[in-house]
């Protein structure tokens, strides 16, 4: 399991295009991918989950994964959550 912190950069927080994008970088991956914001976690590779974080503008998220491929997962999701993208 590897976890990495990233901070949401996007103006608008992770909402629909964001997380769109954002998950469709996670179905990239074969490993199981988490990203938590305090007690709440979500499912990676659902945007619907992913939104229900509510995760606005410098937000912290915890990006979580296990798997054969975990750390370049979580290094790529996490750099894409720090760019704003």
């Amino acid at each position: 399991m590897v976890e990495k912190e990233a901070t949401v950069k996007a103006a608008e927080g992770l909402h629909a295009r964001p997380a769109a994008r954002f998950v469709k970088a996670a179905k990239a991956y074969s490993s199981d991918i988490r990203v938590i914001k305090g007690d709440t976690e979500a499912n990676a590779k659902s945007s619907l989950n992913l939104m229900t974080l509510g995760a606005k503008q410098n937000d912290k998220l915890l990006i979580r994964a296990t798997g054969a491929d975990e750390e370049e997962a979580v290094e790529a999701l996490a750099a894409l959550i720090a760019r704003g993208e």
